[in-house]
């Protein structure tokens, strides 16, 4: 005859085993349902990305002291300011390469920036043209929709790095210019800043407290190609 005692004992072991099997069926049972929510909460397609567009970029070039368009599949914002800012950071993407035909060196280091710091499109008349670094204080401010001048603030560090000459920082304001008309053609007259505030030339030749009339620009290597 089996004791009492062990009788018991057998008992709690296996209400203890019972136990133990319905926790964990419980468990599986949960992780398997975390398991499909979680999928169900996934994505099902990739975020959002800049959609490609074709971008026309009038890149200059030394040898002729010319500007030539040439066409690129570029992923770009649909914001205009921001648009223009990505385009213009490819054309001086390509000057700092080290075949390029209009080089112009990128400022290397651990706290190098953009070339182009910003782009804002403002009204081609009033106060923003007479005062554009203005625009600094207040770069989220409300401008009427057909804006037509555009205020480029290079970098600091992009500037100091360009190659000083009459004829190479022509072309690299030139190239800017008509790079912007050229995918906004809306905007006929161009402004520079530098870290945000006027500075007399770009390396110490080409005007930057003028304003820049595309037309001109444009005009202007034409005569010269022409010669």
């Amino acid at each position: 005859m089996i004791p009492r005692y062990q009788t018991i004992l057998l008992i709690v072991l296996v209400l203890a085993s019972i136990g133990m099997g319905a926790t964990l069926w419980h468990m599986r049972e949960r992780a398997h349902q975390e398991m499909i929510q979680g999928h169900d909460a996934a994505p099902t397609k990739a975020p959002a990305v800049a959609a490609n567009a074709q971008a026309t970029l009038v890149i200059a070039n030394d040898d002729d002291n010319g500007l030539r368009d040439q066409v690129y599949s570029l992923p770009l914002p649909a914001e205009d300011g921001a648009r223009i800012r990505a385009i213009l950071g490819k054309l001086l993407e390509i000057y700092a390469t080290p075949d390029a035909n209009h080089p112009v060196p990128s400022a290397t280091g651990p706290n190098q920036v953009l070339p182009v710091q910003q782009v804002f499109l403002l009204p081609a008349s009033g106060s923003a043209m007479a005062n554009p670094e203005a625009v600094m204080e207040n770069p989220e401010g409300s401008y009427a929709a057909s804006t037509q001048l555009a205020v480029v603030n290079l970098a600091g560090s992009f500037v100091a790095s360009h190659p000083s000459g009459l004829e190479t920082e022509t072309l690299t304001v030139l190239s800017i210019c008509r790079t912007i008309h050229a995918n906004l053609p809306h905007v006929t007259e161009v402004r520079f800043l530098v870290d945000g505030q006027p500075r007399p030339t770009l390396a110490g030749h080409a005007d930057l407290t003028r304003t820049y009339l595309v037309a001109d620009a444009i005009q202007s290597t034409n005569n010269a190609q022409d010669q």
